[in-house]
């Protein structure tokens, strides 16, 4: 067996073990126990938003698992400059957290869906603002057949990173913080390309530090904490978020 059939052969083994692999369930799915929202109608539950996005992986020349990511446009009007993994918002259009990551995948930087091989979900993050981020993971199997086509006013760039970097204590900083009385410790990955610099943080840091430890079915070389909730049981606690926290998405 060649090295290019020995690499496929690899990449298929990933595909059928991550399709097998099942998250723990979420403990943000809303529940006949959420009340009302502010200004809702008679028996209409709070529902939180929720977003999906794509951890879109594919093997590079040498071999190396690698993770696309985005560099948001420096004129958005929140969290300008910040790397993100693809994706966003769900729409009611959209059948499943699949379709809203592959259609923002696409709206964003121009990933054909046909491309991209969806192998499995993970483990729900919770961001600051009660958002519900879905991580979508597919494999994309011809990278040479993505021609990416950025959308200026939401991407400045786009660029990969090897996805066990992620495991590494290498090139990472993190600080202990709090929110909502749990504590949790937010990570910071630097990743140096030619001239560029890129860090790599908060919630995008988080679910790439799971995806990983998924992917290589091992833990990271660091102490990892992760603040987990179940939805608030009155809506009103979705309006006293305090300011600091982990990253919207």
């Amino acid at each position: 067996m060649d090295g290019e059939e020995a690499s496929c052969a690899e990449m298929e083994a990933l595909v059928r073990r991550l399709r097998l692999h099942r998250p723990a369930p979420s403990p943000y799915e809303p529940s006949d126990a959420v009340a009302p929202a502010p200004g809702a109608g008679a028996g209409e539950l709070f529902r939180p938003r929720r977003a999906a996005v794509l951890v879109c992986l594919f093997r590079s020349a040498a071999g190396e698992l690698r993770v696309i990511l985005t560099k948001r446009s420096s004129s958005l009007s929140t969290h300008s400059g910040e790397v993100a993994l693809p994706g966003g918002k769900a729409e009611e259009r959209d059948a499943d957290d699949a379709a809203t990551a592959l259609r923002e995948s696409k709206e964003e930087i121009g990933l054909d869906p046909a491309l991209v091989t969806i192998v499995t979900y993970l483990e729900h993050f919770l961001s600051k603002h009660l958002l519900v981020v879905v991580p979508v993971v597919g494999i994309l199997s011809d990278i040479q057949a993505f021609k990416p086509v950025l959308n200026v006013a939401e991407v400045d760039e786009i660029f990969d990173v090897p996805l066990e970097m992620f495991l590494k204590d290498e090139n990472r900083t993190s600080d202990e913080l709090e929110w909502m009385g749990q504590p949790f410790t937010l990570h910071h990955f630097t990743y140096d390309k030619g001239n560029e610099n890129y860090i790599i943080w908060g919630l995008t840091a988080g679910i790439l530090i799971h995806a990983a430890s998924v992917v290589y079915q091992r833990q990271p070389d660091f102490p990892e904490k992760r603040a987990q909730f179940n939805l608030p049981k009155n809506s009103k606690e979705c309006y006293s978020m305090p300011s600091s926290g982990p990253v919207k998405h």
